[in-house]
């Protein structure tokens, strides 16, 4: 897998959600097929949840549980959609400790 264009798809996913949550504390990080979405605190930055390419613009995505286990969340769809799928379900999660 070429890590340019996943690099291009990690900052593009990153620019989504920084506009859908109204904040600069998230960054992403390509990591093979996987794009994880972290939100920055005060020490460093914390794994929330990840995107997984599935091939033809489709993703799946999981969120880290406090057990350290990745928990499928419903649906499959283009990076557009599931980055808001992402925010709706995991808002909470994605906002800095100190926000």
């Amino acid at each position: 897998m070429p890590a340019i264009p996943t690099k291009h798809y990690a900052t593009e996913l990153e620019r989504q959600l920084r506009g859908l949550l109204g904040h600069e504390q998230i960054v992403t990080q390509a990591y093979g097929r996987h794009l994880l979405i972290k939100r920055l605190d005060d020490e460093e930055p914390t794994v929330v949840a990840r995107l997984t390419d599935l091939g033809r613009n489709s993703y799946s995505a999981a969120f880290r549980s406090h057990t350290g286990r990745w928990e499928p969340l419903p649906g499959t769809g283009s990076l557009d959609e599931m980055s808001e799928l992402v925010v709706t379900l995991l808002q909470p999660y994605l906002q800095p400790d100190n926000y």
